[in-house]
């Protein structure tokens, strides 16, 4: 077995243990913990999120400018930004959840059908987001970017979607 064919084993082997056991955690804070794990006050937290879903759109969108221009170094700032906010989402959001615990959502009528099925569709599809730019990363890494483009080429409409419906679920959560 050759060296690229191991680090990539590797690497998958610890992007899927990462994205599984994220989703777990994520599973286990949503749908068993009930919050009152802080005795802080933290409403201000859902605005930092829906603020770190803008810059993470922003910054992908503006990734893809770059890239669509040749601007590979700008890109790859772009990208490494996009990452880093929603990380830092991610690290919020835990916080959060983990001391408030569900949100419940108290609109009603028709509204309420978009809001689920937005709510649904962003929760699935935010599933994919972490596995996939770890793997564009990888890939860049490695410069293969030939494979960097197929994987980025689904990622890019997911990841953008995920982080403006998040900023359309806060707005829809502060409405009712």
């Amino acid at each position: 077995m050759n060296d690229t064919v191991r680090q990539d084993r590797g690497f998958y082997a610890f992007n899927a243990a990462l994205s599984a056991g994220a989703l777990g955690f994520l599973a286990w804070l949503l749908l068993v913990n009930r919050g009152g794990g802080v005795e802080a006050d933290l409403s201000f937290l859902p605005a930092v999120n829906a603020g770190l879903n803008s810059l993470a759109a922003v910054l992908l969108a503006a990734g893809w400018v770059a890239i669509r221009a040749g601007r590979r170094d700008v890109h790859r700032y772009l990208m490494v930004g996009a990452f880093a906010a929603s990380a830092l989402f991610l690290v919020s959001y835990v916080i959060y959840h983990y001391a408030v615990g569900d949100t419940r959502y108290e609109g009603q009528g028709a509204i309420r059908y978009v809001y689920f099925a937005i709510l649904i569709s962003h929760v699935v599809l935010s599933m994919a987001v972490l596995p996939m730019a770890l793997t564009a990363f990888w890939l860049a890494a490695k410069r293969r970017f030939a494979s960097h483009k197929k994987v980025t080429r689904w990622l890019v409409p997911i990841w953008l979607y995920v982080s403006v419906t998040g900023v359309a679920i806060f707005a829809m959560l502060r409405a009712a």
